[in-house]
């Protein structure tokens, strides 16, 4: 796939509730980025009850020049006190802050986050090679180290995911996202133009798994979604979380498996590549991009038949 001129600007996103221990690692990471310019930052704070606010702005001091950081606060109603209501409120704001440029990306991620020095230039890279939107994998922040079992588990994860790109990739190559590539795309790392994610309606306000209604949102409408390896986020495997349904409790999971000693099960490999021939059938047909996003949330789920395998 040819490339074509990148956007030049962005604005990362962070929505953040009682956070004042984790934004400090963000935004240092933000300033080492080797983006070239100031990089536009919102921080949108929501129902807080620690000195978040008061961290974040002793960061726009020590940071001036590098990060320009946009900060918001807001006491969300308890009925939309959720992660719907405070990604979209960064996100949001952020697409206000480069409404005056023909061209922008708005970057998703979260308050636990420690994103590599190269993460913003390889995001823009994915855009100036065709992608609509982009997702970032996520690895886990070894400076918190998981328990040696849990760990092996999360490895064994990982080769089972990488079997199942492969199958997709041979079965069902897209252009936009060639291999070798991760498959995550949730709000630890998303990347979406801002004209996109305007057309999408912004992020859905739903309490949990909103990252991945906005994603589907986007296929909908026919976006190229990438999943470059060089593209990635260090996350805290912190069991605390602040959403509802996130990254918290799947570590919850992944460390109750680990103790219990249970051997973890996944959907055999036989029935991705029957999904990925379905996919491949249905992409031929006119807008069968947006297709695809409209019907596979409707299938049955895999059956969980195969005993995931670890390594000796």
């Amino acid at each position: 796939m040819a490339e074509r001129a990148a956007p030049m600007h962005l604005c990362v996103c962070v929505p953040a509730r009682n956070e004042a221990a984790r934004l400090p690692i963000l935004l240092d990471a933000l300033a080492r980025q080797d983006w070239v310019g100031p990089v536009p930052v919102v921080v949108a704070i929501n129902n807080t009850t620690d000195d978040s606010v008061q961290v974040v702005e002793s960061a726009r001091e020590r940071h001036a020049g590098r990060l320009h950081i946009a900060l918001l606060s807001a006491d969300f109603a308890p009925d939309i006190a959720h992660a719907g209501s405070a990604r979209r409120m960064a996100m949001d704001a952020g697409l206000s802050l480069m409404a005056k440029y023909n061209s922008a990306v708005l970057v998703s991620t979260d308050a636990d986050t420690r994103p590599p020095r190269a993460w913003l230039t390889s995001i823009m890279a994915a855009f100036a090679r065709g992608a609509d939107i982009v997702g970032g994998r996520i690895e886990i922040d070894m400076r918190e180290p998981l328990p040696a079992h849990a760990l092996r588990i999360r490895e064994a994860w990982d080769r089972y995911w990488m079997t199942v790109r492969a199958i997709e990739d041979n079965v069902d190559p897209q252009p936009w996202d060639p291999a070798p590539r991760h498959g995550d795309h949730t709000g630890a790392s998303l990347a979406i133009s801002a004209d996109l994610y305007r057309a999408c309606g912004g992020v859905p306000l739903l309490p949990t798994g909103e990252d991945r209604a906005l994603v589907n949102a986007a296929l909908a409408r026919g976006a190229r979604l990438a999943h470059p390896q060089d593209v990635y986020t260090y996350v805290s495997p912190r069991t605390d979380g602040r959403a509802e349904g996130g990254m918290a409790v799947a570590m919850q999971d992944l460390l109750a498996t680990a103790h219990s000693g249970s051997m973890p099960m996944a959907p055999a490999f036989n029935h991705w590549r029957a999904r990925a021939i379905w996919r491949r059938q249905l992409r031929t047909q006119p807008d069968g991009q947006a297709l695809i996003a409209q019907q596979e949330p409707l299938l049955p789920p895999m059956p969980h038949d195969m005993a995931l395998e670890m390594a000796p």
